[in-house]
């Protein structure tokens, strides 16, 4: 069992450093700058691999999703090439949430306890 896994983790660090790699240099497309490339899951059999990506400013998500969209054919291509696998997988792009769910525990956090308050415990 621990094979296909082993597999599987090596594809999604190849996937991730192929797509990453070629969105700074390859691609001239506007859109996709500031395009980040946070992680990759491809399914057991490496038939799917969903691209986990992030972009700098929230403003511009949707246009950075229809530039990696526009750019599928391209980067699975470039995918294929790096893996040399018989199947390669299905790009399939997913925005990466995490960044908007930290920005927002953050504020949350500031909101009740501000940072200029001494932590509780500290009498020094």
């Amino acid at each position: 069992m621990s094979a296909p896994r082993q597999r599987q983790r090596r594809a999604n660090e190849a996937i991730r450093e192929v797509v990453g790699g070629a969105l700074l240099t390859d691609l001239a497309d506007p859109r996709l700058q500031m395009v980040t490339i946070t992680s990759v899951e491809t399914s057991p059999d490496l038939g799917r691999a969903k691209v986990y990506w992030t972009v700098l400013d929230p403003k511009r998500e949707d246009e950075a999703a229809a530039g990696l969209e526009a750019a599928r054919g391209v980067l699975q291509g470039k995918v294929a090439r790096a893996l040399r696998s018989r199947n390669t997988p299905h790009l399939v792009f997913v925005r990466d949430e995490l960044q908007e769910q930290a920005r927002r525990l953050t504020a949350l956090i500031d909101e009740v306890a501000p940072a200029d308050d001494a932590p509780a415990g500290d009498d020094a």
